[in-house]
């Protein structure tokens, strides 16, 4: 007698989601910081985009929130190599953002309340690949996650998508962030295993 009937391919988990190599899943939510939680006032809340000639582009908390919205369920990737599938979020889309915005540039150094950088090519940001997330799992995002808002980008590890984030400076020339700076790859793909510089 066979051990598996005929016709069985697996469970439907395994067919949809695939680990990108070295990592393992969570069903957990680590929490992991640079520094401690800022704590930063809904009322004193801002980004700004800023483009490479010094025009910029500034919203306060309630003109987010005016902004079309968008749900993403994306699959999350931690360079400390766990992954956690099917993270639901609300949250604004980079190319709304950008609508308006007119630069050539081609990267982007994302700041954050706490002083916190990362360092992105300008096109990971845009055509639905990244949003500014300010709900995670139905509920208003903890500090602990990043909260009032933080950075979604989920193709890549998710130190790139910096918590606490006030803003995104454009640039003709790409400036290493935090972690960029000390060792960590400067683009952080995690299908390529893209952990630390050299990889």
């Amino acid at each position: 007698m066979p051990i598996i009937s005929r016709g069985f391919h697996g469970r439907e988990r395994d067919a949809r989601h695939k680990l990108p190599p070295g990592q393992y899943e969570t069903a957990g939510f680590p929490v992991l910081s640079a520094g401690p939680t800022p704590r930063v006032d809904l009322d004193e809340w801002e980004f700004t985009i800023r483009t490479e000639t010094g025009d910029r582009h500034i919203w306060n908390w309630a003109e987010l929130m005016a902004l079309p919205s968008q749900t993403p369920t994306v699959d999350l990737h931690c360079v400390t190599k766990w992954s956690k599938f099917d993270t639901e979020w609300q949250g604004v889309s980079l190319d709304v953002l950008f609508e308006d915005v007119e630069t050539g540039a081609e990267y982007a150094l994302v700041h954050s309340y706490g002083d916190y950088t990362t360092n992105l090519p300008l096109e990971d940001l845009l055509d639905g690949q990244a949003w500014i997330a300010y709900r995670f799992d139905g509920e208003e995002l903890d500090p602990e996650h990043g909260g009032p808002a933080r950075l979604l980008v989920p193709h890549l590890y998710f130190w790139k998508s910096a918590k606490w984030v006030r803003g995104i400076q454009l640039l003709d020339e790409d400036e290493r962030g935090f972690w960029e700076n000390v060792g960590y790859h400067n683009y952080g793909d995690p299908w390529r295993e893209q952990r630390y510089q050299g990889d």
